[in-house]
């Protein structure tokens, strides 16, 4: 069958995913995107573009499959004449109800924020099927929508949320994991290499892990750092702090382009301390596991997820305080991190596409048939 995905914010893991997919599916899968800049306008103005471009398309399509960041509500309006009869799902990366907002956001001082997390809504009401990256993601936003109705005035469709329930359903992310491999490094160095593979931005709590390397620093233990991932224009200050801080035990300090090179720092690395406080699946923190690197992860959002039941005192902590005194047991006990950092790659190679191909497809499949 011939497969529409619709991602108007094609950058990042979005691409990564709808790339993957792409590749791996048994189904011919067709990208329509935009480019993964300006997310807010992304999400207004986004399917009106897109909607040009379906209409433009020769090939019939069986199965439109939209991102969160699409107003599907309003693609499906403007394309009316060739999508009434044809089924759709929407798979939630992300949404807008639930994600922790920056207090400094223009949005939220003018009381804008709200209609991001309505278009999420909206989108959830139009769709045929809902798939979330993790099962945490399902709950959270499934919780959250009678709270977000019930601050609306009246006709605030609570009744509506049972039907959103029903049609929603836990996929997780198909990864390009087993491809990592072939940048696998032997560790040569005694030194204990902490990683840092995230955005740079304020819910990922970066001061709450730099703090911890600069207590392990003022205790003379030695380490050292590599600070991965994209640093966006308004990137929290400790960043600029800790390169300066930390700069004898920096190795590496921001953005790779070329992904081998990003892969051979995860399998240098060691030692992977989470203090993120938003993460509805947590890819950079599985792709550092599948790299043998140990983590280190909070009790809470979906990281439980990634973790047997049977091993997770060995790697989740339950208050940011305990970060550090665990973080230093780990740097002391370098020999057995590791053996740890070796076990937990085998806690996600499900998620490999290799492993999660067959669910996609056969999901895709009934919601066509259904």
């Amino acid at each position: 069958m011939h497969i529409t995905l619709i991602e108007p914010y094609f950058t990042g893991s979005h691409a990564q995913w709808a790339n993957g997919l792409r590749k791996n599916s048994q189904h011919q899968v067709e990208l329509l995107t935009l480019p993964g800049r300006f997310w807010k306008w992304r999400m207004y103005g986004g399917a009106v573009e897109l909607a040009q471009q379906f209409q433009n398309k020769i090939q019939q399509t069986d199965l439109i499959l939209a991102t969160d960041m699409l107003d599907l509500s309003t693609f499906l309006a403007l394309t009316r004449s060739q999508t009434a009869h044809t089924p759709v799902a929407v798979y939630f990366h992300e949404n807008q109800i639930t994600y922790p907002w920056p207090p400094n956001d223009p949005d939220i001082q003018n009381g804008r924020n709200n209609q991001y997390g309505f278009l999420n809504y909206t989108s959830a009401l139009a769709a045929d099927q809902l798939f979330f990256n993790s099962k945490y993601h399902q709950q959270t936003f499934l919780n959250a929508l009678p709270g977000f109705l019930k601050q609306f005035p009246d006709f605030k469709g609570l009744d509506l949320i049972q039907s959103i329930t029903n049609k929603s359903q836990v996929l997780h992310l198909g990864m390009e994991l087993k491809k990592m491999d072939v940048h696998k490094k032997v560790i040569s160095s005694k030194v204990p290499l902490i990683l840092w593979n995230h955005r740079w931005e304020y819910d990922k709590a970066p001061s709450i892990f730099f703090e911890a390397l600069f207590r392990l620093k003022s205790e003379n233990i030695p380490f050292q750092v590599v600070v991965l991932g994209k640093d966006y224009e308004k990137a929290p200050a400790i960043f600029a702090q800790a390169k300066q801080h930390l700069a004898n035990e920096i190795v590496h300090f921001g953005y790779l382009k070329d992904r081998a090179d990003y892969c051979k720092w995860l399998w240098a690395a060691d030692i992977l301390p989470v203090s993120g406080i938003q993460d509805y699946f947590g890819g950079s923190v599985v792709e550092a596991m599948h790299c043998n690197t140990f983590p280190l992860l909070p009790n809470r959002l979906a990281y439980p997820e990634h973790i047997p039941e049977s091993k997770k005192t060995n790697y989740l902590y339950p208050r940011p305080e305990d970060l550090y005194p665990l973080l230093k047991k780990a740097v002391l006990n370098i020999d057995r991190t590791r053996e740890l950092g070796t076990d937990a790659r085998t806690f996600v190679t499900h998620y490999d596409w290799s492993a999660q191909i067959a669910n996609y497809d056969r999901l895709f499949t009934t919601v066509i048939n259904h």
